[in-house]
């Protein structure tokens, strides 16, 4: 019969474990999938590939960029951008630098840090 303490040690390692899966912050595969809506006129929206690139719309111009991980923190590269005009339509998302997610909400800051936009996950 094993003793006491060999089964608290084991206990204390798989909990560790397990903990440390759960601590590491935003892992990439929480953070990839679309946000917003992209594919609609008018609204914004990114989807954020496995392979770090990033499609999307600030609900005019088509947007094509890039991202990384830095702990919780998402950074964009800088996204290159159709240049349509249109009339009413606020598009914040392509002045997008940092951003962090909070459960189906990513908050979106320009490079000053200040918050510019949300976007919640639809897929």
């Amino acid at each position: 019969m094993p003793k006491p303490t060999a089964l608290l040690a084991v206990a204390a390692v798989a909990l560790a474990l397990g903990l440390a899966g759960c601590s590491a912050g935003t892992a990439s595969d929480d953070v990839t999938g679309t946000w917003g809506t992209p594919d609609a006129t008018g609204t914004p929206g990114l989807e954020l590939k496995a392979d770090q690139s990033a499609t999307g719309t600030d609900g005019c111009n088509r947007l094509v960029g890039t991202w990384s991980l830095s702990g919780e923190t998402i950074e964009f590269g800088t996204f290159a951008s159709t240049l349509m005009a249109c009339e009413g339509v606020d598009t914040w998302l392509g002045q997008a630098s940092t951003a962090t997610v909070d459960g189906s909400v990513m908050t979106v800051q320009d490079s000053d840090g200040a918050e510019i936009g949300t976007l919640e996950r639809t897929d």
